[in-house]
């Protein structure tokens, strides 16, 4: 099921996750990047891999500077507005760093493998060993560099875990085509990223799926 990660794209500042999912995406194809952001993934598939790229994105704020990169994204809800799409619409629905923060986490993924041959999921994974061993000894809601945020501020509602993921994979019949572990590397400001292994629930700060419809 796993192979060894392609070589990452430049530019070498782009965002670990989103340089390795550029990899994933065949050319000139037609991509959706739900929660797109500032559209630093939109613009990189569209200069690397000639793809015709939209957008949706819950902040106004990232609308605009997306807009502002001549990038073709509007304002909307994962959880409320995938519906919207038709059937087969797109050949890959990207969701990065951002299924954790759906209301209904599974009717997302749903939408998205109706409306996308492919679906590309990244989160951080809540099982990584620092998160366990911080609950072990503090008794204390973790903090990391994949989930840096304080208990009452977080925006992440469904914290889980790589295996946890794969379970609800499972239980709606997705096919699981490729998969990725990432963990920040020994230089600040690094991560290095493998196929996953038998250790990748303990070991993995973040994980990447590229799946499929059954």
């Amino acid at each position: 099921m796993n192979a060894e990660p392609p070589s990452l794209p430049t530019p070498a500042a782009i965002r670990p996750d989103l340089a390795l999912i550029s990899t994933l995406v065949s050319d000139n194809t037609r991509v959706l990047d739900v929660g797109c952001g500032d559209g630093a993934l939109l613009e990189l598939l569209a200069h690397e891999r000639g793809v015709d790229g939209r957008g949706i994105e819950l902040s106004q704020a990232g609308v605009n500077r997306c807009v502002a990169r001549g990038l073709s994204v509007i304002q909307g809800d994962a959880d409320t507005d995938l519906s919207g799409y038709p059937d087969g619409a797109f050949d890959y629905v990207i969701l990065s760093q951002t299924i954790q923060q759906a209301r209904q986490p599974a009717q997302v993924l749903k939408q998205m493998l109706r409306i996308g041959k492919h679906a590309i999921v990244s989160f951080p994974n809540f099982a990584h060993w620092r998160m366990r061993l911080n609950l072990l000894l503090l008794g204390r809601m973790p903090r990391t560099n994949a989930l840096p945020y304080s208990w009452y501020e977080t925006p992440n509602i469904h914290q889980c875990t790589l295996a946890d993921f794969e379970l609800l994979c499972r239980d709606m019949h997705v096919r699981i085509e490729r998969s990725f572990s990432v963990w920040h590397g020994p230089r600040p400001g690094t991560r290095e990223m493998i196929p996953q292994s038998a250790w990748s629930n303990l070991t993995a700060e973040e994980v990447l799926f590229l799946l499929s419809a059954s």
